[in-house]
């Protein structure tokens, strides 16, 4: 059995959010590979092939940022596998244990069927959506991350640089002060923090 399970959504090199998680590990797991940009779900997408981690205390050199702080939330493994329809890619499922241990072959193939079924609901729910525009439906569950979109518009208004960079900027700084990325865009949003014409960030709530 697994412990959890969380839905994240790419769009070529961009990491959309995610969809829906079950339970606090599992919004972890997709919260920092949306802030680092590395995981299984990265690397399930990218590879477009399932990820399999069995044993996270075995493992070395892969994942760096995003290996500590979920095997200290309790994850001992992870298993990713891509969304897609045919060659269109839409992002990846990802499972997690509070044990270690393979998925059985039963299991595999049920993870399988499921990322299925969750590529082709999720197309048809994007099927009416405007070209280049994320469907009303989907918007409204990755609400979480819209904030980190809106913060990203606020930096970039403040320092005066791209979009692309403001979004390194707000990353960087979360990873810098161990805070998760989604609660710095909401500190952003909230006028509790601002970023100068030189690109620090600062308290303004004292």
């Amino acid at each position: 059995m697994t412990s959890g399970v969380g839905i994240m959504l790419r769009s070529g090199e961009v990491t959309r959010g995610s969809l829906g998680t079950t339970d606090a590990v599992s919004s972890l797991i997709e919260e920092l590979q949306f802030m680092l940009g590395e995981g299984p779900c990265i690397d399930a997408y990218n590879l477009e092939v399932p990820i399999a981690e069995s044993n996270l205390a075995d493992m070395t050199g892969r994942w760096l940022g995003f290996t500590p702080p979920v095997f200290k939330a309790g994850v001992r493994a992870l298993f990713a596998f891509p969304l897609r329809v045919d060659a269109v890619r839409i992002g990846s499922l990802d499972l997690y244990r509070d044990h270690s241990g393979a998925l059985s072959d039963d299991q595999h193939a049920d993870a399988l069927i499921m990322a299925g079924v969750v590529s082709q609901a999720v197309l048809a729910i994007q099927a009416a959506a405007p070209p280049g525009e994320l469907a009303a439906q989907l918007e409204a569950l990755m609400t979480p991350q819209n904030v980190v979109y809106q913060a990203v518009g606020m930096v970039s208004a403040q320092v005066g640089v791209s979009v692309d960079e403001s979004l390194i900027r707000l990353k960087a700084h979360a990873f810098a002060s161990d805070r998760l990325l989604t609660e710095l865009a909401k500190d952003m949003v909230a006028r509790r923090l601002r970023f100068n014409a030189a690109g620090e960030a600062q308290d303004v709530t004292s």
